[in-house]
C-alpha cells in the first residue's frame, strides 16, 4: 500500500493531480470556517458549545461539515446540489424531453447539467433565506437566547442570504475542477471532505462522555461496520450476455462475452437522504409551532422528533426500503437494457431475447435488491440505536450517512488512482 502511494506521487501528472485535489480540498475547508457577514461569531460559538448534537439540522449541518451551524459562507454545504441532482433525475423519468436530452449523449447530459446548476442556486437562495431567518429569529439554535447577528436589518439578511448562496456556487465550480483537472469525481470528495472534518470531533466525543470503555467498543463495533460496508458496498450479481456474431460488409462483428453488473447497492445513499428529508417536514413543522396544542402536531412532536423513539426508528427504517426500490425503479429500467440486447444482438444464456429476458433482468433485480434495502436500513439505524442506548450525539461517527458516504468515495478514489497506476505498469493498491 505504501509502495503504492509513493508510486502515485512518483509518477508526475498523477502528481500533480493528486496535489490539486489537495489544494481544493484546503480551499474548501477555509472557506467552512470564514463566516457570513454580519454574524456575531462570539455568540454563535457559545451557543454551539452548549448545544446538544443533532435534532432537525442534523443531516445538513453533517454535509457542510459543521459549517451551517457556524453560518460560514459555505454554510449550506454541498446539499443544494445534492437535491438538485435528486430532483432532475427523478424529472427525467417523467418529463419526454428530458427524457430525450439524456439520450442524446453527451450534448444532452451537458444541457441536463446546466439544469442541475439552475436548480441548485434556486435551491441554495431559499435555504439561505430560511437558514437565516431562523438565525435572526432565534430558532437556529435551539435553547440559545444571543443574539447571532450583530442586527436584524434587511440589508444583512440580504447580503448573508446573497453570500451563502454564492459560497454554493463557489462549491459547485469547485467540485467541477476535480472532475476536470483532479482524481475522482469532484463534488463526491467534497461531501467526503466535509463528513470527515466532522468524525475526530463526533468519535472524540464519545471518549469524553462515555469513557474509555465505551470508546472502545465503539471502535470495534465501528470497524466491523466498515469492513461489512466494503464487501456490501463491492457485491454484484454479474449476469452474463453473450454477442451474436454478424457481418457487416467484409468485417466480421460480435461474438464477444461480457456481462451486467447488477450491484447490491444499486441506489447508494440517496433512500438514505429521502427518508431524511421526509421526516424532517414533520419535525419542522413542530419546530415553527412549538406552542401549539394541535393533537397531530403533539403525536409528531412525541414519536417522530426525538429519533430514539421505536416508532421514529420503524418509520425510519420503512421509508428507507420503499425509496431503495423506488430509486432502483427509476434508475435501472429492465426494457431498456432487453431492447438494447435486442438491438445489438446480445443476449443472456439459457433466456430468449425480448419479453423473457426483460422480465428475467425485473426478478433478479428485485430479489437482489432486497438485501440491498436491508442493509441501508439496518446501517442508517446504528446512530439511532446508539444515541438511544448509550446516549451518543445523532452524528454517532460510525453509522448512518457518514460510514457509507466515507467508504463508498474512499472506494471509489482509490479504483481512479488504481486505474491510473496500472496504466503505467504498477501493480495498484488492491492486490
Amino acid at each position: 500500500m505504501l509502495g503504492a502511494f509513493a508510486n502515485a506521487f512518483r509518477t508526475p501528472d498523477l502528481r500533480k493531480k493528486l496535489l490539486f485535489v489537495l489544494l481544493i480540498i484546503t480551499v474548501f475547508r477555509l472557506g467552512s470556517q470564514v463566516p457570513t457577514p454580519g454574524v456575531n461569531v462570539a455568540n454563535v460559538q457559545a451557543c454551539i458549545s452548549q448545544l446538544e448534537e443533532g435534532g432537525l439540522y442534523s443531516l445538513i449541518n453533517l454535509f457542510s461539515g459543521g459549517a451551517l451551524l457556524q453560518l460560514t459562507i459555505f454554510a449550506l454545504g454541498i446539499m443544494p446540489y445534492i437535491t438538485a441532482s435528486i430532483i432532475l433525475q427523478l424529472l427525467v423519468v417523467v418529463i419526454p424531453r428530458l427524457e430525450a436530452l439524456k439520450k442524446e449523449g453527451q450534448a444532452g447530459q451537458a444541457k441536463i447539467t446546466q439544469y442541475t446548476r439552475y436548480l441548485t442556486l434556486g435551491l441554495a437562495v431559499l435555504q439561505a433565506t430560511g437558514i437565516v431567518a431562523l438565525a435572526r429569529n432565534g430558532a437556529l439554535l435551539q435553547g440559545c437566547t444571543r443574539d447571532l447577528l450583530h442586527d436584524n436589518s434587511t440589508s444583512t439578511f440580504l447580503v448573508m442570504v446573497v453570500t451563502m448562496t454564492a459560497g454554493t456556487a463557489v462549491i459547485m465550480w469547485l467540485g467541477e475542477l476535480i472532475t476536470d483537472r483532479g482524481i475522482g469525481n469532484g463534488m463526491s470528495i467534497l461531501i467526503f471532505t466535509q463528513v470527515v472534518a466532522t468524525f475526530p470531533a463526533s468519535l472524540w466525543s464519545v471518549q469524553t462522555s462515555k469513557g474509555w470503555v465505551v470508546f472502545g467498543i465503539v471502535m470495534v463495533i465501528g470497524l466491523i461496520l466498515v469492513a461489512g460496508v466494503i464487501f456490501i458496498e463491492q457485491a454484484q450479481r454479474r449476469i452474463p450476455v453473450q454477442y451474436a456474431r454478424r457481418m457487416v460488409g467484409r468485417k466480421m462483428f460480435g461474438g464477444n462475452s461480457t456481462y451486467i453488473p447488477l450491484k447490491v447497492n444499486q441506489a447508494g445513499i440517496i433512500p438514505v437522504i429521502f427518508a431524511s428529508s421526509l421526516l424532517y417536514l414533520p419535525a419542522m413543522a413542530v419546530q415553527f409551532n412549538p406552542e401549539s396544542s394541535n393533537p397531530v402536531l403533539d403525536f409528531i412532536g412525541t414519536y417522530l422528533v426525538g429519533g430514539d423513539h421505536p416508532l421514529y426508528m420503524i418509520t425510519y427504517f420503512a421509508l428507507i426500503i420503499f425509496f431503495t426500490y423506488f430509486y432502483v425503479s427509476i434508475t435501472f429500467n429492465p426494457v431498456e437494457v432487453a431492447d438494447n440486447m435486442k438491438k445489438y444482438g446480445g443476449f443472456i444464456p439459457g433466456i430468449r431475447a425480448g419479453k423473457p429476458t426483460e422480465d428475467y433482468l425485473s426478478y433478479v433485480l428485485s430479489r437482489i435488491t432486497f438485501p440491498g434495502a436491508l442493509y441501508l436500513g439496518l446501517i442508517s439505524l446504528v446512530p439511532l440505536v446508539a444515541f438511544a442506548m448509550i446516549g451518543a450525539n445523532q452524528n454517532f461517527p460510525f453509522g448512518g450517512t457518514s460510514i457509507l458516504i466515507m467508504v463508498g468515495v474512499a472506494l471509489d478514489t482509490v479504483k481512479q488512482i488504481e486505474s491510473q497506476l496500472q496504466q503505467r505498469n504498477y501493480e495498484g493498491f488492491l492486490k
